[in-house]
């Protein structure tokens, strides 16, 4: 008995774009690095079997909460190439990430304090300012707000 998937469980590019949101210069891409895999037909066009759409869907997650492609890559290898993961296994490649989420939760609670700080100081040489301007950094380039002027002209920046 073959094992490999049916034509009807085969997705074009276009249907997997569809199907998950993503761009098939996106799709071209994941599989480039080795993300997500197609087969060709004997006319060389991609087939994606159906269980890259939750590999997709996948990746986007990981985008979304912060990691590298290179900490995706890592996690899907955890994961089954040729059918959807269970339960369990999608648990376990989860909670690779967690580590990483709640050192993202507490760089945003360290920048939270920092902005009730900078809420109406009106720093303008930004000589304290932990945020834009560490270690005075700025100082050494004259007065004035010098991350909001022009370094050429030391005029205003114009959007």
């Amino acid at each position: 008995m073959n094992s490999s998937p049916s034509q009807h469980d085969r997705l074009t590019i276009g249907d997997l774009a569809t199907r998950s949101g993503v761009a098939t210069s996106a799709l071209r891409y994941y599989e480039e690095l080795g993300l997500i895999r197609s087969e060709r037909t004997t006319g060389g066009q991609r087939r994606y079997p159906r269980a890259m759409l939750r590999r997709v869907a996948f990746i986007r997650a990981g985008q979304r909460v912060g990691l590298s492609l290179d900490e995706i890559r890592a996690a899907l290898a955890r994961l089954p190439q040729d059918r959807a993961p269970n339960a369990t296994e999608w648990n376990a490649a989860a909670r690779a990430w967690t580590h990483h989420v709640d050192e993202q939760i507490a760089q945003l609670e360290r920048l939270k304090r920092k902005l009730a700080g900078c809420i109406g100081c009106g720093c303008l040489s930004l000589r304290k300012c932990g945020l834009y301007n560490p270690d005075d950094t700025a100082a050494d380039k004259g007065p004035g707000a010098r991350y909001l002027l022009d370094e050429k002209t030391a005029e205003p920046r114009r959007p």
